[in-house]
């Protein structure tokens, strides 16, 4: 389990996500007053690892992660979901994800072809402004993580716009 601070974006400053002991296992480096809204994720000793930006140009709302410099996936909002909101999370090839919920709770699922492979849920923490990322044995946790970065920046953009 990972935590993640629920309101990051209000102000634009660094943070940590934490494993379930409370340990910092990633640094993100919050450049959201960027063009792009560009997060830098940083490992404990400071190396970047990955980097989640917002496409300046596409027709819905959609963030590229890159993982070791190279692309891992695209992150897009799907149009005309009534009732709850939908993420692809398109990666190189196959195996696609698929991201669904109540994300106006921040409650939702991540999936793969119909098998769940991660949730994020504020309601099993008692930490404020907080949620929790599980995420299944075998999953690649990095493009998870940054997908929940992503899906937090395209909220927050539509939370501004409004």
């Amino acid at each position: 389990m990972y935590v993640i601070q629920e309101r990051f974006f209000d102000i634009g400053e660094d943070f940590d996500v934490l494993d379930d002991h409370g340990r910092k296992v990633l640094h993100v480096d919050g450049k959201v007053l960027s063009l792009r809204d560009r997060l830098v994720v940083e490992d404990p000793s400071g190396r970047e690892v990955a980097s989640v930006y917002r496409k300046l140009i596409a027709l819905r709302p959609t963030y590229q992660i890159e993982i070791g410099g190279e692309e891992a996936a695209e992150v897009r909002k799907k149009l005309f979901t009534p009732l709850r909101d939908k993420f692809t999370i398109d990666v190189p090839g196959p195996d696609d994800l698929e991201m669904s919920g109540d994300l106006f709770d921040r409650e939702f699922t991540v999936e793969r072809g119909g098998r769940e492979v991660a949730t994020v849920s504020k309601r099993w923490l008692s930490i404020r402004d907080s949620y929790a990322v599980n995420i299944a044995q075998g999953e690649n946790h990095l493009l998870i993580l940054c997908a929940v970065l992503a899906l937090e920046l395209a909220l927050q953009r539509e939370r501004d716009n409004d």
